[in-house]
């Protein structure tokens, strides 16, 4: 194919790709208004987290900040506790240092180009260029993974998409067929495709794609077997034992280190392994405290990226302090506090206050 033909070819498909997004595109809080600041909030929560589940944490996180002034002047207490649920707390803490630099380096004002974005705290190649492209109209591709499998079945790509090859060959096929008058719209309509047709799984609903026609994995019948992607590692597995220790003045609860795995949050004080009631009385002697009651037993389960924890709990009433590190919290301050969804199953079983 001539030059000349793939521009036609190109010009085509990012029309009808914009006139079934203007017809068919989803309505989202952050479309709505798309401002830096909204464009940014909603590209960090989207990493990792379905769309269904970060529109109540949008419109609640911009109630308590609206504007990134209000976010880079928020204790960190409160960032956390808002981000609570989404997991991934390296984002918002990320997003807390960005909103800083953009007072402190750029007066308050969020930088237009992907390579003053890509300066900020947390803002990554993608995210830098859906600010510069929805908020800026920046002509630039945002290449995530709904637009690397996307690409793979458009093309037919037989390497795993899991590669940079993929990116940088996935981002001049979208680079040739962006639309340069409206690069957000055009972004935005193939994370929509990718997100409600181009389906993972292997099942694509390409009955009702705008862009069947353009499709090799579908003329050649490969849609399951495309994307390719390289075999994911097996979950690292770790056991854990984990006390809810009700006290005269609440419930135990320690802070996470500063760095690692969930850094700086609140949990259930917990040790590795799966220790039997025998044992667990032992540790809590260690710990300096008297089990008077044990009120229940039961199992709960979390899976992160790269480990799976396998944990038990035991509820039980105690006397003494333990280590002078913990916190002792009434409902009303642990409420305050964001503790991990991994330990939800455990928060649900404490008896609330007055029972």
């Amino acid at each position: 194919m001539n030059t000349s033909d793939r521009n036609q070819q190109a010009a085509k498909l990012s029309d009808l790709l914009l006139s079934w997004y203007d017809s068919e595109r989803r309505i989202l809080p952050w479309r709505e208004d798309p401002t830096p600041y909204h464009v940014w909030v909603s590209e960090i929560m989207l990493q990792q987290t379905r769309v269904d589940t970060v529109i109540e944490y949008y419109q609640r996180f911009l109630r308590e900040l609206p504007d990134v002034k209000a976010l880079a002047e928020a204790e960190e207490e409160r960032l956390l506790k808002l981000w609570q649920g989404l997991g991934y707390y390296s984002r918002i803490r990320n997003m807390h240092k960005g909103a800083i630099q953009v007072m402190e380096e750029y007066g308050g004002e969020i930088p237009g180009t992907p390579k003053e974005l890509q300066k900020l705290s947390g803002i990554g190649e993608d995210v830098a260029a859906a600010i510069s492209s929805i908020a800026f109209a920046y002509p630039i591709p945002s290449v995530d993974g709904n637009l690397l499998r996307v690409y793979a079945r458009m093309t037919g790509y037989e390497e795993s998409i899991r590669t940079t090859a993929a990116r940088k060959v996935a981002t001049a096929y979208y680079e040739e067929i962006l639309d340069r008058t409206r690069p957000g719209d055009m972004n935005q309509a193939l994370m929509d495709l990718g997100a409600g047709i181009c389906l993972p799984g292997g099942a694509p609903l390409c009955d009702t794609c705008p862009a069947a026609d353009f499709c090799a994995a579908r003329e050649q019948g490969r849609q399951r077997e495309l994307p390719v992607r390289a075999p994911k590692k097996e979950k690292h597995l770790e056991e854990k034992t984990v006390f809810l220790l009700l006290g005269p003045e609440g419930t135990a609860l320690r802070q996470r280190p500063d760095t690692g795995l969930l850094a700086g949050l609140w949990e259930y004080p917990h040790v590795p392994g799966r220790l039997t009631e025998e044992q667990a009385a032992r540790q809590l002697r260690q710990w300096g405290l008297t089990p008077r009651a044990w009120l229940r037993q039961l199992d709960a389960r979390h899976i992160f990226t790269h480990i799976r924890w396998e944990m038990t709990g035991y509820l039980v009433q105690v006397e003494g302090r333990g280590p002078a590190d913990w916190l002792w919290a009434d409902e009303a301050r642990r409420q305050r506090l964001a503790i991990p969804s991994a330990f939800d199953q455990f928060t649900r079983a404490l008896p609330a206050e007055g029972d």
